[in-house]
Parts: structure tokens; C-alpha cells; sequence
């Protein structure tokens, strides 16, 4: 995004990706080639605690945008009132961001699914939600027309979804950026505080390393995301005043129920994510239905053997549903043998309101029809009717026992108007860094409690400007 808005306004520009380029045509429903070619570890990585997060991030030409759902939520105000009150964020401000969240809405194509593609399981999430008198929302999505194929987390295969692959970046090359794919940064350059540009190697087919690079820059913009932007800067021995990069993890913890229905949902015929139950966002969780693949399905579920072989036979009458956890406590990532390692402790009132949001989407699937409910929660029992929720709070449940997701991975170089609490000042600049910028997750100073992708792509649109107009008065 920052490639093509400095294209735009006439700088000279190189974009290094370490993942490779894959077009539309090369996306399909073929999971573990998908996961290969788009996802960081196969989608695999890891935050270390009790219990261990499993978290996803892309690889690739045009990053996670090519694999998330594309929900597309301007940052709510409580949370920029939250950032101007604590952090210091200058001009965080609906009426200050509104321009660029509205270029960002234009160029990428926010706007509502059309109807026809709302699938089964979506509309099922949304009629329980009303039955309960639950507030429930039709997502914006970074769309147009889709064809509710339900493989947005695999490459789009139409081209519908707009991700920065078919939108940002053929901008970026218009006017006049490169792209050097499969190219990994190592490590900054730096001389005398002051960024002189990147070194790297190549990335070979087999995954293996080949030569090395260098790309000489006075201005260079990290966008790596949470976990590997501040590996690269701490890797390069940058130090900010505040010893808070890396710190201040965030990660927006995710649980899944699994429900059999008493009619066949075919969860994957339709969009992903049509609608978003918002009833309980004032206490720091939401609801979405999140279908998913019957392979990645048998990895979550704690069935084993025959159990799972038998629960997997009623995949046609399978609901999952998914709960987002506002988290309230950090955790960090440090370097261990040159690679960044996320490290992140559930609190004890975050695991409850993981158990509660769980609890609250069961009584709203057991009110549309489900017959039996798989909990993410190692050896508790399967549900079988409303009363059975009350299970849930006969004993507690133990932190390691949940089996806890997340695709929002933010806040490790934090910005805001403090350079003795901030890694960056309030447009992306790194503090005591000439030529250093941020424009990723990692700026977040506290989580945002919806999907952050455009929260990340205002920010970035922002700091474009920023970086224009100081190169324009040098």
C-alpha cells in the first residue's frame, strides 16, 4: 500500500516480498498446496504460553489480504479515544482518519455481499442472533460481486476479493515501483542512526537461501507485520528510547465451536462471513460463522480414531462457529536464533470470557437446530441441548486445555506521542531512527476488538502522506 501511494507521488520505489507472486489463476480448494504456497509455516506458526496460540499469516505478493475473509471495520471511536487519552496519538480522530479510511473504502471496494450468496450457515448465525434479540451486523467486505465460493482463505479464485494482489499492487507497478518477490530482508542497514537501506537473500523454490542482496534506501518502511517487523529491526540492533520493541503483543484470542445440525448447512457453499453478532462487543467479544475445510476441521476438533472418523460423516451438517476475544493483557517476541518467537500468556479473565463467549454461542446454535455441539475445550463433553451449557461452569476450565486461534497479530512497535512508551511516533516513524518507518499491525497501541484490516490500511495510507511530504522538503 505505502509502495503504491510513494509510487503515486512520483518517488522512486522497491518492494521486497519474501514470499512469492501467485495471480489469481493459481488460487483452488486444494488446502495443503494453498497453505504451502500463501502462508508463513504453512500456517502453523506459533505464540508459546499456556495454552499455545496458533496464529496465520500470508507469504506472499499482496500478504495476508490475499487469505483473510476481507471484513473491512474502521476502528471503532472508543478505541481512538482510548489511543488520543493514553498513547498520545495525534490527530486519532474519526473526522482526521476519515479520508483515508474513505480512499482506502474506494479503492479496495468496501461494501456489502449481495444477497444470493449468503450461505446457510451465515444465515443461521444471523436468524439465532434475531431469535434472542441479539444485535447482529451484515459485514462490509472488501468485494466486489463475490461469488461466495467460501475460499477466501485460500486465494480468491475470481478475483473478487480485492486484495492489495489485485488492487494495490498492479498500482504500485503503474507508476513505476518494483517488485522483487521472493526476497527476504535479513537485516537494516543502518550508519549513524539513520537507515541506509536492506540486505537480504533470495528465496529459492525448494525454500531454501540463496544469494545475497543488498538495496540501497534513505527512506525504508517495515511492513512485515507484528511478529516479523520487530524481528527484522531487533535482528539490526535498533534500539528505540522507550526498550519496548517487541513488547506489547496483541493478538485478539479466537475459539471455535463446532456444531451438528439437524438439517444439512453445506457450510461451504456461500460467502465467508456474511454477518458479525455484535450483542456483547461493549464486553470485548463478537460472533461469525467461519466455515472450514474438512481437513483443517479434523485438526481441531479433539475427537480421535473411530470418534472423529464417525463425527466427520456429518461435515454436510456442520456449523462453526467462532468467537473474537478483545484481549487484555501482552505478551512479546523476542529473536531466538536469528528468527522472531511470539510469546503470550491467556489471562485468567480473558480464558473467562472465552468460556462465557463460548457458552453465549452455543445457546445461540442450540436455538437454530443443533443437535449436539463440539466445545474447544479438551475433554469437555459434547453438548446435546441448551441445558447442557450449564457444564460449562461446573468446573473451570484450564487455560492449557483450550484450543485457542487468532489471524490478528498486532501492537509490537507500538506508536504514540511518547518516545519513553512508543517504538514510533504517531505517523510510523521509528523514534531516534532517521529514515525508519512502521506501517503495519505492529503500530497498534492496544487491540481494536474487530478485524483489522483496514484499521492497518488507513494507517498505512496515512504514513504514505507522512513520508511524501518530509522527502518533498528535504
Amino acid at each position: 500500500m505505502v509502495a503504491a501511494e510513494l509510487a503515486e507521488a512520483g518517488l522512486e520505489v522497491i518492494v521486497l516480498e519474501e514470499g512469492g507472486y501467485h495471480p489469481t489463476e493459481e488460487f483452488s480448494s486444494d488446502v495443503g498446496a494453498m497453505l504451502r504456497k500463501l502462508y508463513r509455516d504453512g500456517g502453523a506458526a506459533m505464540a508459546l504460553g499456556e495454552p499455545p496460540i496458533t496464529y496465520s499469516e500470508g507469504r506472499a505478493v499482496g500478504g495476508s489480504t490475499v487469505i483473510n475473509g476481507g471484513m473491512s471495520w474502521r476502528t471503532p471511536e472508543k478505541v481512538l479515544a482510548r489511543w488520543r487519552r493514553e498513547d498520545w496519538v495525534a490527530d486519532a480522530t474519526p473526522s482526521a482518519l476519515d479520508p483515508y479510511f474513505a480512499r482506502v473504502e474506494r479503492r479496495v471496494s468496501v461494501g456489502l455481499q449481495d444477497p444470493w450468496t449468503v450461505g446457510r450457515d451465515n444465515a443461521l448465525l444471523a436468524e439465532g442472533a434475531e431469535k434472542l434479540g441479539w444485535k447482529v451486523v451484515p459485514n462490509l467486505r472488501n468485494q466486489v460481486h463475490c461469488a461466495g465460493s467460501n475460499n477466501c482463505a485460500f486465494g480468491c479464485p475470481t478475483g473478487a476479493k480485492r486484495s492489495t494482489l489485485v488492487t494495490y499492487v498492479p498500482r504500485a507497478l503503474h507508476f513505476g515501483a518494483r517488485l522483487l518477490a521472493h526476497c527476504r530482508a535479513d537485516r537494516l542497514l543502518t550508519r549513524r542512526k539513520r537507515v541506509v537501506g536492506v540486505e537480504g537473500r533470495v528465496v529459492r523454490a525448494d525454500a531454501t537461501l540463496g544469494e545475497r542482496f543488498v538495496v540501497r534506501a534513505p527512506v525504508v518502511v517495515s511492513a512485515a507485520g507484528a511478529i516479523h517487523t520487530p524481528g527484522l529491526l531487533l535482528r539490526s540492533g535498533i534500539r528505540t528510547p522507550s526498550g519496548r520493541l517487541g513488547k506489547n503483543l496483541s493478538l485478539h484470542p479466537n475459539a471455535k465451536v463446532t456444531a451438528v445440525m439437524r438439517d444439512e448447512v453445506r457450510g461451504w457453499e456461500g460467502v465467508h462471513q456474511a454477518f458479525q453478532v455484535r450483542e456483547f462487543q461493549d464486553e470485548g467479544f463478537l460472533f461469525a460463522a467461519v466455515n472450514i475445510p474438512p481437513s483443517i476441521v479434523a485438526m481441531t476438533l479433539p475427537h480421535r480414531g473411530e470418534a472423529l472418523r464417525a463425527l466427520l460423516r456429518d461435515y454436510p451438517r456442520m456449523l462453526v462457529a467462532g468467537l473474537l476475544v478483545e484481549d487484555t493483557v501482552t505478551g512479546s517476541v523476542r529473536n531466538l536464533a536469528g528468527r522472531p518467537q511470539a510469546f503470550y500468556q491467556l489471562s485468567p479473565f480473558d480464558a473467562e470470557r472465552l468460556v462465557r463467549g463460548t457458552a453465549l454461542l452455543c445457546e445461540l446454535l442450540f436455538a437454530v437446530g443443533a443437535e449436539r455441539i463440539v466445545l474447544p475445550f479438551e475433554g469437555a463433553p459434547e453438548l446435546r441441548s441448551a441445558d447442557d451449557i450449564r457444564l460449562l461452569y461446573a468446573q473451570p476450565v484450564r487455560r492449557e486445555a483450550m484450543e485457542v486461534v487468532t489471524v490478528h497479530v498486532m501492537g509490537t512497535a507500538a506508536l504514540g506521542g511518547d518516545r519513553a512508551r512508543h517504538v514510533c511516533d504517531s505517523y510510523g516513524k521509528v523514534y531516534d531512527v532517521d529514515g525508519l518507518w512502521v506501517a503495519d499491525a505492529s503500530l497498534f497501541p492496544s487491540p481494536i476488538g474487530v478485524n483489522p484490516m483496514l484499521t492497518i490500511m488507513a494507517l498505512a495510507t496515512r504514513i504514505a502522506a507522512r513520508i511524501a511530504e518530509t522527502w518533498r522538503k528535504r
